[in-house]
């Protein structure tokens, strides 16, 4: 499933598409055509992400919720769209560009009461100015949850998934099994900062990249990572392999039914 910064890029690209333009909707594949219908000839004021949610924000109240959940794609274009091919839920147009969404988990439109709802349903978002950290540390120092676990819940801190939630862990020295409750104010200002910083140049660079500079490949003298997530990380999908600062080996395991990864000695 895509992580946070993926929705913000997603709404920053449309923006720059179709803000201030007429847009005509349509649902090629039919599950969303009563949506599109209402859209079409609408013109998109604005577009937002929160956490994993993207929300347009159209003329007359009207805006489109899309989560893309593990299977939604998007892709787009300049110019006439090309023949539908496949399930396209929604296909937007303007005079100057096209976009189709297929696979997504969700694509609807609600009021604004209704997003409101949504958003009140998420914890703080690191990616976003109007985040409120304490929010997140009022729920996490109250459990036993495991660390790993609660940053993983959307409703604790949005837009973090296990690529950005395992690395950030290692960065501060924390074991994912830590209770949230035994987190240190001082340690979970550091973390959310960390994370702040980590989402903000995956906006800007189109991938996850969390190793610091004297563990890159170049510094190490190691061969660059080859995985389809791109990017270099400490220990994501690196189980037995060396770790990058003491060359114990990565270890695995699972929590809230997902893959977990660390080092049990910089992370003891």
């Amino acid at each position: 499933m895509p992580e946070g910064h993926t929705i913000h890029r997603l709404a920053a690209r449309h923006a720059e598409l179709f803000a201030g333009d007429k847009v005509l909707a349509a649902s090629p594949q039919g599950r969303f055509a009563e949506g599109a219908a209402l859209l079409s000839g609408s013109v998109l004021e604005a577009t937002e992400a929160y956490g994993k949610h993207l929300l347009h924000h159209y003329a007359g109240e009207r805006i489109l919720h899309v989560h893309l959940g593990l299977y939604g794609k998007v892709t787009d274009g300049a110019g006439e769209p090309p023949e539908p091919v496949g399930q396209i839920r929604l296909r937007l147009t303007s005079d100057r560009h096209w976009l189709d969404l297929r696979g997504p988990t969700a694509c609807e439109l609600l009021t604004p009461p209704e997003a409101a709802a949504l958003r009140a349903r998420l914890g703080p978002d690191p990616l976003r100015a109007d985040a409120d950290p304490q929010r997140a540390y009022a729920r996490i120092s109250r459990s036993s949850t495991p660390l790993a676990a609660l940053l993983l819940d959307q409703s604790v801190v949005a837009g973090t998934g296990l690529i950005f939630v395992t690395e950030a862990l290692f960065r501060a020295g924390l074991p994912p099994t830590l209770p949230g409750r035994d987190l240190t104010r001082p340690d979970w200002d550091a973390l959310w900062a960390d994370l702040v910083e980590l989402m903000t140049l995956a906006v800007a660079t189109g991938r996850i990249d969390t190793v610091r500079a004297e563990h890159l490949p170049e510094a190490m003298g190691r061969p660059a990572r080859v995985d389809r997530h791109g990017g270099e990380v400490y220990v994501y999908r690196r189980p037995d392999h060396p770790c990058h600062v003491c060359a114990t080996p990565i270890s695995r395991g699972t929590i809230a039914t997902r893959n977990l990864y660390w080092c049990p000695t910089c992370q003891a």
